[in-house]
This record gives C-alpha cells, structure tokens and sequence, in this order.
C-alpha cells in the first residue's frame, strides 16, 4: 500500500467521517488542501458511479496518488427516486443545506409518512495513477421526516430517519453514524479493497 491516501474532497465533514472510517489503515489520509492541490472536477456524470470515477482518476493523475473518491445521494420513492446524483444541487449550485432541505420538504408536503420512504446511496471510487478504478457501494435505508431533527451530519441528515433506531441521522452521534450509513457501508468494502492493494506497486 502506498504512504499516502489521497482524500479528493473538500468537504470539512465528509474529511473527518473518512478518517474515522479508515482509520488504522497503513497509510497516511491526505487532503487536497494540505496537498496545495485546488483542481476543481465538474461532476458531469449521470450516475453515482460516474461522478465518483471521474474525481478520483483526475486526481490521481494530477497527484500520482491513489485517490479515493466518492458520490452520494438521497433517493425519495415517492419522487420517482429523486433527486438522487443531483442531490448536492437539488434547489441550485450554490443552496446550502438548509435551502436544499427545504426544496425536499416542500415536495414531499402532501405525502403521508408511510410514503415517505427513501434510501441514501453511496459509491467509493479508488483510483490508482495509471491503473484500474474500484468502486466500492452502500445505502442505508429510511423516512424522510415533515421536519428537520438533530445538530449532527451534514446534507440531508435531519430530516432523514431511522426507525429501527428511533432518531434522524443528524440525531446519531458520529460514532453511531459511522457504523450505521451508506458511506460506512461503503468505506468497509473500501477498506477491504485497499488491505488487498497493500504489498502491490501502485504508486507513491
């Protein structure tokens, strides 16, 4: 395994889930921003996969680091499985969290609870400078509350709940989350992908 994994995002949040949720691999998590590394990737892909694929590979080429990526996305039945690999610019490029929950709220208005239903997917792509792609997947299953609950998570997590637990996914804590999510669900499969890398030449 390489010294360093690179991290290819910028989001603060989805940093520290990934350091807890790789931690004890033998190799160092770096981040774009430590790096002094600003390549910006347009997300132009129609599916998780996609988009996942095309930030990790561009920046292991930029790095000659293997990079790890991902894409994720909130999927609602009752909106036909929307709004899914657009759910980061669900109310526009630029809405906060709070603009995008409430864009999905105002939707889901007149749809009873039971309707609700709804998943969150995730895809890891592992990049590799001059080498193969792995894509890694998870999705954790739930309702869509009437309301935002919870101080915790990021994205969609308030108004996401989980019966089997009884609270939002912004009311779990992070050690609760990271064992229960889409992304931990994923970030296992990653970690078993990168444990098989280790010993092989795949750049430094």
């Amino acid at each position: 395994m390489p010294e360093k994994l690179l991290l290819a995002t910028s989001n603060q949040a989805k940093i520290s889930e990934y350091r807890s949720l790789l931690a004890g691999l033998p190799c160092t998590l770096v981040t774009p921003a430590e790096m002094g590394i600003a390549l910006l990737v347009r997300e132009a892909g129609n599916s998780y996969r996609a988009n996942a694929g095309l930030k990790a590979a561009a920046f292991a080429r930029q790095t000659r680091l293997l990079s790890l990526a991902d894409d994720s996305g909130l999927e609602v039945d009752a909106l036909g499985g929307k709004p899914g690999h657009l759910s980061a610019r669900y109310a526009g490029e630029n809405a906060t969290d709070a603009g995008r929950i409430s864009r999905l709220l105002e939707a889901l208005k007149t749809i009873p609870r039971e309707k609700r239903t709804a998943r969150f997917r995730c895809v890891i792509a592992l990049a590799r400078p001059g080498g193969q792609t792995i894509f890694c997947s998870g999705e954790c299953r739930g309702l869509i509350t009437e309301a935002p609950r919870g101080s915790h998570g990021f994205g969609y997590d308030p108004v996401f709940f989980l019966p089997e637990l009884g609270k939002t996914m912004a009311e779990l804590s992070p050690e609760e989350k990271n064992r229960i999510s889409h992304r931990a669900m994923a970030a296992k499969k990653a970690r078993e992908a990168l444990k098989k890398l280790a010993g092989k030449d795949i750049g430094n």
